[in-house]
This record gives C-alpha cells, sequence and structure tokens, in this order.
C-alpha cells in the first residue's frame, strides 16, 4: 500500500537548483550541501521508495531502490569540454529487477524502465530506454522486424497518444538503418536510436504531495510500451514480487 513518506518537495528546492546554475562551483555547493540533502536527495528517495510500492501493483518487476535509483548529483566531466562539476536537475529511475539500472551506450543489459525529473521549469515524467548499447538497439529493431504491428498498436493508443503523443525523436536515423530495405513495413520505427517517451510536468505538479498519484497514472498508461521494449530484449513482466 501507498505510504505518506513522501511529502513533496520544498518550493525553495527549485531555488536551490536555480542557484546552482548560476554558481555551478564546488565551494558554492558544499557550502549549502546540507539544504541540497534536505530538500532534494531525501524526499527524492522518499519518492522512489513511495513509487516502489506503487509499481508493485501494476508492473511489479519494475523496482525502484531509493539508493541505487537517484541519479548522482555530479556530472561525469571526463569527456566533455562543459567542466561544470554539477548537474542542474534532481532525477531518479525505476528499473527491471533483472536488469542493470544504468542507461545509454555504456550500459550493457540495461532495460526499459520509468524515469522522473524536477528541475526549474524543467519537470517530466518519462519510460523507455534511452540510447540503448548496439546489442541492445539490434535486438529491439528485431523485434520490430518481426513484429511492427504489436509494437505500433501500443504507441498509437489513444490513452498512449493523450499522454505523450509520440516517441521522442531524439539521434532519429534518416534513413533505415544498414541491413533493412527502407521499404520495410516497419521502417519508421527502425530509425529510432531511442525509444522513449516523456510528459511534461510543471513545477507546481512536480512539487506537492500528489506527484505519487501522477507518476502512477503516467507509469500505468505507459507500462505496455515499458514491457514491449523488455519482452524484446529478453525481461519478462511478471504478476507479482
Amino acid at each position: 500500500m501507498p505510504t505518506d513518506a513522501f511529502e513533496g518537495f520544498e518550493p525553495s528546492a527549485l531555488t536551490f537548483l536555480r542557484g546552482l546554475a548560476r554558481h555551478n562551483e564546488r565551494p558554492w555547493f558544499e557550502a549549502r550541501r546540507a539544504i541540497w540533502e534536505r530538500q532534494l536527495r531525501d524526499p527524492m528517495r522518499a519518492l522512489v521508495e513511495e513509487m516502489d510500492l506503487r509499481l508493485a501493483a501494476f508492473a511489479p518487476e519494475v523496482i525502484g531502490d531509493p539508493r541505487r535509483s537517484v541519479f548522482r548529483i555530479h556530472r561525469d566531466i571526463r569527456f566533455s569540454k562543459d567542466k561544470s562539476p554539477y548537474k542542474t536537475h534532481v532525477s531518479c529511475q525505476f528499473f527491471h529487477r533483472d536488469a542493470r539500472h544504468g542507461a545509454g551506450q555504456d550500459a550493457e543489459g540495461a532495460g526499459a524502465g520509468f524515469y522522473f525529473q524536477i528541475a526549474p521549469g524543467e519537470c517530466f515524467a518519462a519510460a523507455g530506454i534511452w540510447m540503448p548499447a548496439r546489442p541492445a538497439l539490434e535486438r529491439l529493431r528485431d523485434a520490430l522486424a518481426a513484429d511492427h504491428e504489436t509494437f505500433e498498436a501500443i504507441v498509437t493508443a489513444p490513452a498512449f497518444r493523450r499522454l505523450a503523443r509520440r516517441l521522442d525523436e531524439e539521434s532519429m536515423l534518416v534513413r533505415t538503418p544498414r541491413g533493412y530495405a527502407p521499404d520495410h513495413p516497419a521502417a519508421r520505427w527502425l530509425r529510432y536510436r531511442s525509444f522513449t517517451v516523456s510528459r511534461v510536468l510543471g513545477d507546481a505538479q512536480a512539487l506537492g504531495p500528489g506527484l505519487p498519484r501522477r507518476l502512477e497514472t503516467i507509469f500505468r498508461t505507459l507500462t505496455p510500451f515499458v514491457r514491449w521494449l523488455n519482452a524484446a530484449l529478453g525481461l519478462r513482466a511478471s504478476d507479482r514480487r
């Protein structure tokens, strides 16, 4: 059953993130670390705990862990020209229990899941798998080539379209990938390199104690999408924890 662990984010949490965007440097952050922990890190962990309980009712194979689900505030600057040390948003992910919980092309074995981010004017919920590693991308394309009708029925369903409209088109190929004919029945979907959808939230929607209920509605609607992707990756759905 849902708990009362998550009481919402304070409006001043967004003030902190605005300040971090202007003063993205270690001395400024360290002087205010306690504020970040109290206003952002700890409420996000409570949100993950709450959503893990809610997910058990409709997508029990997807889990949240208060420590592993919350992304680090530190940026990976090893290969970036931008050496700003901190992210200016706070986010979390919910991942298949049999998959690795990383994201992007370096995350071998990752599956599809759910995501939430809070930042001034950039709050949103999302679902899917972002920029999967090459082996995973090839498995998804093979599944689309074999049965694109099921996938298309999911992402064109009225409830899905009302919520997310369409798949995000980040890094989408101009042409069908090598090995597939330009007129392949699944050509439209084979051009995607990420399989994600998102729902923008207003700052007030993301701050209050009603956020778990709102995220539950979004994640429930997008569960068939996440499950199709995970099935293509060999990750099974479940009806119990």
